[in-house]
């Protein structure tokens, strides 16, 4: 069995939704389970302050979620062109994962949503796999053979699946953005499940 971390933060609602299809794709391949967490607001996780219980939804992750899965696929909202401040705040706190190799040879796949067409998607899909890169994590994307990448009219990249929210369609995924986002975790649980394997 192998078990993915689909580890996001969502203010509005899409990023949660790109991450629950995310888990989909993950779970529709034989051997593999998926982990949902996420992260608290940066006022919440600031030094020295207790990071309360989630309300609801998935549970906030912790180091140990990292270290024991097979791979990682992370999710946040764009902010001018970055990932959102909690998700970086969380990956800052992983130093002592990269100074033990924790994460290396992993895959780790990246998503992301935008309320615009032209909000940032791919820097912010490119700032997620930085630090992952760092971790010496294997990045995974999404090939031009996956159909609904060349047909999408909104999100969807080769960096990541991404969803644009617009004003319309806040939270409703179109149905080559849900498709793609499950492709996403299909391929990074399918890469987890061969690695294991070789082992």
């Amino acid at each position: 069995m192998a078990e993915i971390l689909v580890l996001y933060y969502s203010r509005t609602g899409s990023t949660a939704e790109l991450a629950r299809h995310v888990c989909r794709g993950i779970e529709s391949t034989a051997g593999a389970q998926a982990r949902l967490r996420t992260v608290p607001p940066v006022s919440a996780a600031s030094e020295g302050a207790p990071v309360p219980v989630p309300p609801s939804g998935p549970p906030y992750a912790t180091l140990d979620d990292l270290r024991t899965v097979d791979g990682l696929v992370l999710g946040s909202p764009a902010r001018f062109g970055n990932m959102a401040a909690p998700l970086k705040y969380f990956l800052d706190s992983t130093a002592s994962l990269w100074v033990t190799g924790a994460l290396v040879g992993k895959p780790a796949g990246v998503f992301t949503s935008t309320q615009t067409m032209h909000g940032g998607q791919e820097t912010t899909l490119l700032s997620m796999m930085l630090p992952l890169l760092h971790h010496g994590m294997i990045i995974v994307g999404i090939p031009y053979t996956d159909r609904a990448l060349n047909e999408t009219p909104a999100g969807g990249t080769p960096y990541g699946a991404s969803h644009v929210a617009g004003r319309e369609a806040a939270g409703r995924l179109r149905d080559e953005e849900s498709s793609l986002a499950q492709s996403l975790g299909r391929r990074v649980a399918g890469l987890a499940l061969r690695l294991k394997s070789a082992q």
